[in-house]
């Protein structure tokens, strides 16, 4: 059924379009964190955003749950939508498709305050398609070898975290209990990959397997499904059906091994699959070992691998490779059972490869060196983000891009750059945005050279002459992900009478509050420390706000303005009277959305002390302090009395703003 909305302020460019826009969007169930749109057609182009049942009340921007990466004109079908908050219940959402009005290839329209990439409209109103979505599960499994005691689960969702349980075929037949095989441990909500499951009751056959996502229905993380005859933990539900998946599980004592020709910076090499009946290693031996250099060839080998199939197995190499060679990883037993690999010490006298046919259990392929770029989902807080790993094979940088990338903005689509990193693997990268982002998109991180080795960045203004990407099979090396972008705090150093402070700009893409804290949140006074907080903030992006302090400051220092969350809807900010229960602050990339300004306050002893710079919270913080504040929180509190009320959400509190603080000091 389509619904129309009927939404204030669409341009009127949009007119002559709108009697070809559709879309079409089926009830369905998710995992929490997609949906799909059956079909969109966007006459010029753009984007189709899912907004929550809210849109029907007038809530235009706070009703925006995602949006879809940039579609070109045209008709698109199942349209992968990711979700910056996912559903955990089952309710009525609203697909509809909106413009690029501003030619960018970001949905800015929240953060734009709808001035900019607002829906296509039929007879002066939005063009939707509205369905259920039931907050479920979803779960898939391949084929595979087993050792009969375990099995591997390739994907798990689940909206509001449970189990997945290895059935096997007889729950068909209706037994229920009888047919489980293994349950995994508890699972969060989220997605989970390569989920292994130990069978209490082996394979002894090929058998088939039902792997059933399962609900924690009690709360205790403990699967009760069967003890309780299925009043507690049963199985999430799509259409009336548990949600499954089938496989083929195949006992095998023969090993077997898989490589797909890659790019890397030469220190490690990714092996697909591996498996291995008895456990062991995967080793990485070079060509030569096809000419019997069978111990010189060997150029690294994996930590100890349990029986049974592994995926995705990462291989640290003893020593780079310095050219594109061919790679031949080959499984090998671990046949001294002490989990170490002694193949080449021993002569071969033991830990020696799996064979088949009298020959060694291989697979070859390229390895190209070049460079490698991981980058997984994540979320931002606008100024900062955190490449997973960078593997260079001779130095450079790894450079952000926005999604006008794909439009042929190569110079343009430059939102950041690291700092320069040495020959080498490099992990949990920070990358400090040129200018803070403020809508969710798919970033995409590139690896550069530094051509002119002058370990400087001059890709963008030498107009590629230098430091261009690093490349492999004629395309640039690169990783892409979507990031979501909730809250964006920015604020200058500023100065005053110490009453009130001002916070450049707020962006809160569900609305809220921006409070000011003082230095002591460092310590850990997190109620203590807000000085005042501003009015409620209708979502989308606020500039200037000024802040009337309740508790102004009577010396010079650090503030922190922090993005707030309104969970209870009331908008009154409620943070420090309900103890955090309620009004927490906005999250990512496990810490609070904030920011640090230097505030001097006018006519101070401080601020005459031009010799001695003042001690400011930054320069208090320690070279890893995100890991130090988290844990010395963690053992105040648990040295002290656990009765006090939100303990725990205190203690969470704490390390979610040590963890926000460490990203500021870094930008």
């Amino acid at each position: 059924m389509t619904l129309v909305v009927v939404v204030g302020g669409i341009p009127a460019a949009a007119a002559a379009q709108q009697e070809t826009t559709a879309v079409s969007f089926e009830n369905q169930a998710t995992g929490g964190t997609t949906v799909t749109v059956d079909s969109v057609t966007l006459p010029e182009g753009g984007f189709v955003t899912i907004h929550d049942a809210s849109v029907t009340d007038g809530n235009v921007l706070g009703s925006v749950v995602g949006s879809s990466a940039y579609l070109d004109a045209g008709t698109h079908e199942d349209v992968t939508v990711r979700l910056d908050d996912p559903v955990d219940e089952s309710g009525t959402f609203v697909a509809m498709p909106h413009m690029d009005t501003d030619g960018d290839r970001v949905y800015s329209f929240v953060a734009a305050n709808g001035e900019v990439d607002g829906p296509y409209t039929a007879d002066g109103s939005a063009v939707v398609d509205t369905a259920t979505v039931n907050a479920s599960a979803t779960v898939s499994m391949s084929d595979q070898p087993t050792t009969g005691d375990s099995v591997v689960v390739d994907r798990v969702e689940l909206s509001q975290g449970g189990f997945v349980t290895i059935h096997d075929a007889t729950v068909t037949e209706g037994a229920v209990f009888e047919s489980i095989r293994g349950t995994s441990a508890y699972l969060p909500a989220g997605v989970h990959e390569n989920v292994r499951v130990e069978l209490d009751a082996p394979v002894t056959e090929n058998t088939t397997l039902v792997p059933m996502a399962h609900m924690d229905t009690d709360g205790d993380e403990t699967y009760t499904f069967p003890e309780s005859e299925g009043e507690a933990d049963g199985p999430y539900t799509a259409d009336g059906s548990a949600v499954v998946d089938t496989a083929m599980a195949m006992p095998s004592d023969t090993a077997s091994v898989n490589y797909t020709a890659q790019a890397t910076g030469g220190y490690s090499v990714v092996v697909d699959s591996a498996y291995l009946p008895d456990g062991g290693f995967v080793t990485v031996h070079d060509g030569t070992v096809t000419e019997g250099a069978v111990f010189e060839s060997v150029r690294g080998t994996s930590g100890y691998l349990g029986p049974g199939l592994h995926r995705d197995v990462r291989v640290t190499l003893d020593s780079p490779l310095n050219e594109t060679t061919t790679v031949v990883p080959m499984a090998h037993m671990d046949t001294d059972g002490n989990e170490t690999y002694t193949f080449p010490e021993s002569e071969g006298e033991a830990d020696g490869p799996y064979t088949a046919d009298g020959s060694a259990v291989v697979d070859s392929g390229e390895a190209t060196v070049s460079a490698s770029v991981d980058y997984t989902m994540k979320s931002s807080d606008g100024a900062t983000v955190v490449v997973d790993r960078v593997e260079l094979s001779e130095g450079g940088f790894v450079t952000i891009h926005d999604p006008s990338l794909s439009g042929g903005a190569v110079f343009d689509s430059v939102v950041g750059t690291s700092m320069y990193l040495p020959a080498g693997v490099h992990e949990d990268v920070a990358v400090a945005l040129d200018e803070p982002i403020r809508s969710s998109q798919a970033l995409t991180p590139m690896a550069h050279m530094d051509s002119n080795g002058n370990e400087v960045y001059d890709f963008v203004t030498s107009e590629g002459d230098a430091d261009g990407p690093y490349t492999a099979d004629g395309g640039a090396v690169v990783a892409s992900a979507h990031t979501s972008v909730n809250a964006v705090v920015t604020a200058m150093d500023q100065s005053g009478d110490g009453a009130t402070v001002t916070v450049e700009s707020v962006t809160l893409h569900d609305g809220g509050f921006v409070t000011v804290h003082d230095a002591t949140v460092t310590e850990g006074q997190v109620f203590e420390s807000v000085r005042g907080t501003s009015m409620y903030l209708e979502p989308g992006t606020h500039e200037n706000v000024e802040i009337s302090l309740d508790a102004p400051l009577e010396e010079s220092g650090t503030v922190v303005p922090m993005a707030h969350m309104d969970t209870n809807g009331n908008e009154a900010y409620d943070f420090v009277t309900g103890e955090g229960e309620n009004d927490g602050p906005y999250v990512a990339a496990g810490g609070a959305v904030l920011t640090t300004a230097d505030y001097t306050v006018e006519g101070t002893m401080t601020e005459t002390m031009t010799d001695e710079p003042t001690e400011t919270m930054t320069d208090e913080m320690t070279d890893d302090p995100a890991t130090e504040m988290a844990d010395e929180s963690m053992e105040t509190t648990t040295e002290s009395s656990t009765d006090a009320p939100g303990f725990g959400l205190v203690v969470a509190l704490v390390a979610l703003v040590a963890a926000a603080l460490v990203a500021a000091r870094r930008r």
